[in-house]
């Protein structure tokens, strides 16, 4: 029987006075709810991940625009059978996603936004250059034809590696991220430095397999979608994906993987063995025997899958 839970992805950038007062708003208000997940403030806006009973969901997205005066907010939500989320935090930081380039007005400076039901015809144009604004790992496991990938390990490297691109002021660039929100910043960024014909999906690439669920059409999509939870991806039907996750390093691996000989539940697989430190090695060594103690004696952990 499938648990009646949801996760609602959303942000908005908008500038926000006051960050501490909402996060003690908010932390008290989750504080008893069955909601986890994680809520990024800062003054130029708000980036949100959270699971749980829809009725719970629905009354804290109502409570939030109330407070930060929201009448439009960017929502995805999708069913899930477990929380992919361990708690609940509710984080102050300088950027709700962290391009390293100062402030941007991205109200003012985004791209066109591209309604997925126009997605298609963008892309096929084969004068477009497409830009996949993910990093490496998110890449690896799916992605659109054609698409650029910058390979980044992290995303506040694209403003160096879109450079190293040689792309001109005049070209049609078309930018896709998971959700959205990494196109928003990319996009105002390179408006801000000149760059004239700028699309960006809108909603990401959920919003675009959400649309192609409904309307049962063909989907452009290779491959899975790396989403930061413990569903770890998404397939084209938006359920949970065939990869795991290594633990170390975050990426997203196969069954196939967990077979190698440097593959350590928890610890380290094929892709990190020869990146991490070795105290690095040991932490994630200490967590694990954590959490594998908690497991076999039936303790409750921070790590456990809640259903």
């Amino acid at each position: 029987m499938m648990a009646n839970l949801f996760v609602y992805t959303f942000y908005r950038f908008k500038d926000i006075n006051n960050i501490d007062r909402y996060k003690n708003i908010f932390d008290n208000y989750l504080l008893n709810k069955d909601i986890k997940g994680t809520i990024l403030i800062a003054n130029e806006g708000i980036n949100g991940s959270l699971s749980g009973p829809k009725k719970s969901l629905d009354e804290f997205i109502i409570l939030m625009k109330s407070y930060l005066n929201i009448r439009k907010l960017n929502l995805k939500i999708n069913h899930t059978q477990f929380h992919p989320f361990n708690k609940m935090k509710v984080r102050l930081k300088k950027e709700i996603v962290s391009l390293g380039q100062g402030h941007i007005d991205v109200n003012k400076l985004r791209g066109k936004l591209i309604e997925p039901e126009e997605w298609d015809d963008i892309i096929s144009n084969q004068h477009t250059k497409i830009i996949d604004v993910r990093n490496k790992f998110e890449i690896d496991i799916g992605k659109f034809a054609r698409s650029i990938n910058p390979k980044t390990n992290k995303f506040r490297e694209f403003p160096g590696k879109f450079k190293k691109m040689k792309i001109k002021k005049e070209d049609k660039i078309a930018l896709y991220c998971t959700g959205g929100i990494r196109c928003e910043k990319v996009s105002a960024l390179l408006k801000k430095e000149g760059y004239k014909n700028i699309f960006q999906l809108k909603g990401g690439i959920i919003n675009y397999l959400k649309f192609k669920n409904k309307k049962t059409e063909e989907s452009k999509w290779m491959g899975e979608c790396f989403v930061f939870d413990d569903r770890v991806s998404i397939n084209k039907k938006l359920s949970k994906g065939k990869y795991l996750q290594c633990y170390g390093c975050r990426r997203p691996i196969t069954k196939n993987d967990t077979k190698s000989i440097y593959y350590r539940k928890g610890v380290s697989c094929p892709y990190c063995i020869n990146e991490r430190t070795i105290e690095q090695f040991k932490r994630s060594q200490t967590r694990q025997d954590q959490i594998d103690l908690a497991e076999s004696t039936n303790i409750p952990n921070p790590f456990r899958r809640i259903y």
